[in-house]
């Protein structure tokens, strides 16, 4: 794990990602174009499945907007299928589940503590990467009530 945690103004890591399809995406994929990627610690789970049901919604609104919306947890690629198949997502998924991947480089792979355990996990986190591939803003530790249409506002604001 990284103590690097970046902020508004250093560049989006440039990692690839897994698509369930068997391909790949990082931030270059994105060049020249807003993009919001969203990380959430497990697929098909109550808050997360939330999360990215609320963001499939807003994603014609994002397009509009002309931004670029991406789901990523370490979840296997096949897992992360059926969650958009079960959950009927429209928004696009990835994977990071090896080492020194993109939620390493971003901080957000971290230790977690519930009811007295302590493991590593994904700290909910979205990021607003700017045309130039730079973080405009991070949100850390997020609650999903009305997140999708917070980062939403401040997509078309940037």
């Amino acid at each position: 794990m990284t103590d690097t945690r970046p902020d508004a103004g250093d560049a989006f890591p440039d990692i690839a990602m897994e698509t369930p399809d068997g391909g790949s995406v990082s931030i270059k994929d994105f060049a020249g174009q807003k993009v919001v990627v969203f990380f959430y610690p497990k697929a098909n789970t109550p808050g997360c499945t939330t999360e990215a049901k609320d963001f499939s919604a807003l994603l014609p609104e994002f397009e509009k907007a002309g931004v670029a919306v991406l789901g990523a947890s370490k979840d296997k690629p096949a897992a992360q299928q059926k969650f958009i198949d079960k959950q009927e997502l429209t928004v696009p998924i990835a994977s990071d589940p090896v080492e020194n991947g993109v939620t390493d480089a971003l901080g957000v792979w971290t230790e977690k503590k519930n009811y007295g355990r302590t493991y590593m996990g994904i700290e909910r986190s979205t990021f607003l990467v700017g045309p130039d591939g730079k973080v405009a803003q991070v949100w850390r530790k997020v609650r999903v009530k009305g997140h999708a249409e917070a980062v939403l506002e401040a997509a078309k604001a940037l």
